[in-house]
């Protein structure tokens, strides 16, 4: 399945959601390649989760660099032939910075930001999946990656309702805001195929998918 119109997709969404595995099983079900974070290559991140007032500034720009270099891999051409799907938009990275840093380290922040993000591709199409706070907690607990377990309840839900307003307002590509809340996009193939019934048949605009559990998973 390969016929979508779309060639660079994304998927956002907070800490925990799914989106690095719904981007692979995207990629194999379109024949798409990935542009995947690499969180674990961010020296700084542990020490941010430990203490971040003090880890935050450098935390972010490393985040902002990586996130950078890695749009810039979009090549134009590229994008006329192979789909293309990623786990996360350079715009994301100004949602984070804006509730870790304080007011001066914003402001050195925002300038670093605005001449690095002045050429980045948007996506033909923004996947947005939420979900409720313990929701959230439980998906990291059990993916069991020892630095996301530092994450404090305040930072994730201001993380998401940071992204809730976001893409409150979005506008710039075709949006499909997905409620993950009750889907196990993991497991359940079920669950899977109707996420991507509902991709393949979107073209433009704002859309919400709102999905009950299937029953009998």
């Amino acid at each position: 399945m390969n016929n979508l119109p779309h060639r660079y997709i994304v998927v956002e969404g907070p800490i925990g959601v799914g989106k690095t595995h719904l981007v692979k099983r995207l990629a194999e079900s379109f024949m798409g390649g990935t542009i995947l974070e690499q969180p674990e290559q961010n020296p700084f991140l542990e020490k941010f989760y430990l203490q971040p007032k003090q880890s935050a500034l450098p935390t972010q720009l490393s985040f902002l660099m990586q996130r950078v270099k890695l749009s810039k891999s979009l090549h134009q051409e590229d994008l006329f032939t192979d789909l293309q799907i990623a786990d996360f938009m350079v715009e994301k990275d100004r949602l984070f910075a804006q509730i870790s840093l304080d007011d001066d380290e914003l402001a050195l922040y925002n300038m670093v930001y605005d001449n690095l993000t002045m050429h980045h591709r948007t996506p033909d199409l923004v996947i947005y999946l939420q979900a409720s706070l313990p929701v959230l907690k439980n998906r990291i607990a059990a993916r069991g990656i020892r630095y996301e377990q530092y994450v404090e309840d305040a930072y994730l839900k201001r993380l998401a309702d940071s992204y809730a307003d976001f893409f409150h307002y979005y506008d710039a590509s075709p949006l499909l805001i997905v409620n993950a809340e009750q889907i196990d996009l993991v497991n359940s193939e079920q669950d899977y195929q109707q996420l991507l019934e509902q991709i393949c048949n979107l073209q433009t605009g704002r859309h919400y998918y709102n999905p009950l559990p299937v029953r009998g998973k």
